[in-house]
């Protein structure tokens, strides 16, 4: 238990997703207000995201609130640096890890329908694959890949990976192609930050691993799957897995980096809108826009795309000590609320979307610049949306 609690707190110091820590406290979930302030949120909804684009990197950024059939859209900045379009509210994006969302969705409407279980181990799915440097998939289920506490390596830390696909050397490895088995080859060069089960830690690896149990289970790409199962019964027209295809499909903005300058001693972003996905697969190649993202997470936690024991199951932080369930994570807010969602960062891109628990309200937000935004400022439109304007 010690070893258990030593590694909980190296995971929280250097937690990837980093949101859960934008409120204070752990109260009871509360419901979040009703629509009475309606107009008054908008407001200061649309102020919170004028001064998130104004005091940080991204030249711009958009808010989406979906409260029962009502929307509300803002955007802030600009679109694009060239010709200072603003962002639509149609625009395509990269998601990011919210990707892992919907495909923790896939995987558990499969373990309802007994094709696997949370418990199997990854060696039953994808014999011989993990192993090596204390690695071992007879010892990790599918459950401690859904929650991160399998301790396998996280592949986007691997310092030669990071340097080619994100650091000095991404300008000339962009459009590289990477098969989701040598990405987790990369993974297993390194040993286990911990023993399965005994820890918890953010690992891009662990989805990899889903997306390749979910193709070995049904015999279709965990792409294919999640289409059929989500992408097409909820009408989400803007939202694709575009596997290699390097550009974005219209209408997009364009995606910036601030951590990769323009040139030496340049302040200005690059532009990163062209990446070949296939750097993040199965955990976080989505493509996707504000719209249907709050379709589909309204969807998820109103219960209309998995049984009641997997939505429980989904919420189920124990393993963590709160922080994450599987694919799903609270966030807790000072005024007494706690939503559930799931952010994204990925080359050129920031995004977020949280829900009430029972989906009726659901807040959706995007920046096209990989900095994640300080955490004052995204705390401030969570509680415009979600909190008396009193709090």
């Amino acid at each position: 238990m010690q070893n258990r609690n030593r590694a909980l707190r190296v995971a929280a110091a250097v937690l990837a997703l980093a949101l859960a820590a934008t409120a204070t406290g752990c109260g009871s979930a509360v419901e979040p207000r009703d629509g009475r302030h309606g107009d008054r949120s908008e407001e200061r909804l649309a102020a919170a995201l004028r001064r998130m684009v104004a005091e940080g990197p991204a030249p711009g950024g958009a808010v989406l609130a979906a409260v029962g059939g009502r929307t509300r859209f803002s955007a802030a900045g600009t679109a694009d640096l060239r010709t200072g379009r603003p962002v639509g509210r149609t625009d395509r994006f990269r998601a990011g890890s919210l990707t892992k969302t919907f495909l923790a969705t896939v995987v558990l409407q499969l373990a309802a329908e007994r094709r696997l279980g949370l418990e199997d181990t990854v060696e039953a799915h994808l014999p011989g694959l993990v192993r090596g440097r204390g690695n071992d998939g007879r010892q990790v289920t599918v459950r401690q890949l859904l929650s991160h506490t399998s301790g396998l390596y996280d592949y986007t830390r691997d310092p030669a990976f990071a340097r080619r696909a994100f650091g000095a050397d991404s300008a000339e490895h962009r459009l590289d192609t990477h098969a989701p088995r040598a990405l987790v080859r990369t993974a297993l060069a390194h040993p286990p930050s911990f023993a399965p089960g005994d820890g918890w830690r953010y690992s891009n690896t662990n989805y990899l691993l889903l997306g390749l149990i979910v193709e070995q289970v049904t015999g279709h790409p965990y792409a294919a799957e999640l289409r059929r199962r989500v992408i097409l019964p909820l009408g989400l027209t803007g939202t694709s897995l575009p596997g290699t295809r390097a550009g974005l499909p219209a209408p997009h903005g364009r995606a910036y980096s601030a951590r990769a300058g323009a040139g030496a001693g340049s302040a200005a972003p690059r532009d990163v809108t062209e990446l070949n996905p296939s750097v993040a697969g199965a955990a976080g190649e989505l493509v996707s826009t504000l719209d249907d993202l709050a379709r589909f997470f309204g969807a998820l936690l109103d219960g209309r795309l998995l049984p009641g024991p997997q939505l429980r199951a989904m919420r189920d932080t124990a393993a963590s000590d709160g922080r994450y369930g599987l694919g799903l994570y609270p966030v807790r807010l000072p005024c007494g609320v706690t939503v559930w969602g799931h952010n994204g960062v990925i080359s050129g891109s920031y995004a977020l979307v949280v829900g009430a628990p029972d989906g009726r309200r659901v807040l959706a937000y995007r920046l096209n610049d990989d900095a994640r935004p300080a955490r004052a400022s995204e705390g401030a439109l969570l509680r415009a949306e979600f909190c008396p304007p009193e709090a």
